[in-house]
């Protein structure tokens, strides 16, 4: 792909600055951009780089004295990393997977598939699917019975659709992203330890061998537009009532949502989050690496959970979250520092004691 410096600034509704005419095959980091190549130079500590590079066009800030960093055309968008997403739009190539049917696929004749839908090697999709206009399911990636994808979307290999989910437009699933495994829902025939630990806080636990029996997962996951699944994510299939994922919500890789879990719209869930079953995640809320959400909980609209907190009660609306347990950043901050504070506060004790000692034994 080729294109004018002019063509990529119109595409991002801004003005090229220069040579407009001058044309990039592609997008690079400042330090290692070809003559050719448009250089990723959004900040004033990135642009520092563009001189390791030969770069003669680049993608800067608002403002950005382009001339004096030696360049012949920028492009300066007034906020850099929005501007990247129809950028890297434009530059994408695609997943590479070929156009058309493969003919190891396999298709149930009751299946039925939408215009320009594209199927990769060893694909299976099963009896009743319904695969929406435009979608690429590529190689062996399994869709199973009843299952129902909108237009547009894109499985990449190995994402495996199980029975009777539904999902809508333009949803993306990265490698691996299994959607519709049924809950891990276990029940023992008389109180188990973990309901007597759970309702004593500690003070009761099993006291006698148990076995646990299995609960069906009954219901499906049903999935709004525009949601994007990680690689080897997970989404559990709901017990009566269906799993529920709000539209333009993300999940990050190694992500695993529970059975019954419902999440709100434009949220996003980072790497390593759990989420545990029948809690609900309101709107936009996003959650950062390896939180974890217990069972039956509520997260409220528009909260921020820090990396690696673990929510054990519900979390109000727009409340911003640190730590284990969860409380307020601001608080999680202020304890964090007492603690560093530990170490020489105990030196000035153990120094008290001495000098009270010293102080008693003269008297």
């Amino acid at each position: 792909m080729t294109y004018t410096i002019q063509q990529i600034a119109e595409a991002l509704g801004l003005t090229a600055e220069g040579n407009g005419a001058l044309t990039v095959t592609g997008v690079a980091e400042p330090q290692s951009a070809r003559a050719d190549e448009l250089a990723m130079a959004s900040t004033p500590k990135y642009a520092e780089a563009l001189k390791d590079g030969a770069a003669r066009a680049g993608f800067l800030w608002a403002g950005a004295d382009w001339r004096a960093l030696g360049l012949e055309a920028a492009i300066l968008p007034p906020r850099p990393r929005f501007s990247m997403s129809a950028l890297t739009a434009m530059m994408d190539r695609g997943p590479g997977y070929a156009a058309g049917v493969h003919p190891s696929a396999v298709i149930d004749p009751g299946a039925e598939l939408g215009a320009d839908v594209s199927v990769g090697p060893l694909a299976v999709i099963g009896r009743g699917a319904r695969i929406g206009a435009g979608s690429v399911i590529g190689p062996q990636v399994f869709v199973g019975e009843d299952a129902t994808l909108g237009e547009g979307a894109l499985l990449h290999a190995g994402v495996r659709i199980m029975a009777r989910v539904r999902i809508g437009a333009r949803f993306i699933a990265q490698p691996g992203a299994v959607i519709g495994g049924d809950g891990f829902s276990f029940v023992t025939p008389e109180l188990s330890g973990v309901e007597k630990a759970r309702q004593s806080l500690g003070e009761e636990g099993t006291d006698s061998a148990q076995s646990w029996a299995r609960i069906a997962s009954l219901g499906a996951v049903t999935i709004g537009d525009d949601v994007e699944i990680g690689a080897n994510s997970t989404v559990d299939r709901g017990t009566v009532r269906d799993t529920m994922i709000g539209s333009g919500t993300k999940l990050d890789n190694l992500v695993t949502v529970g059975h019954n879990v419902v999440i709100g719209r434009d949220c996003l869930l980072c790497g390593q989050v759990g989420v545990a079953g029948s809690s609900v995640i309101g709107d936009n809320v996003v959650m950062a690496g390896q939180v974890g959400i217990s069972d039956n909980l509520r997260v409220g609209d528009r909260a921020i959970l820090g990396g690696a907190t673990v929510v054990l009660s519900n979390v109000p609306a727009g409340r911003v979250m640190l730590g284990y347990p969860a409380m307020k950043m601001e608080s999680h901050v202020e304890a964090y520092k007492g603690l560093r504070r530990l170490p020489r506060l105990f030196r000035e004790v153990a120094d008290l004691k001495k000098a009270v000692s010293k102080a008693s034994g003269n008297d």
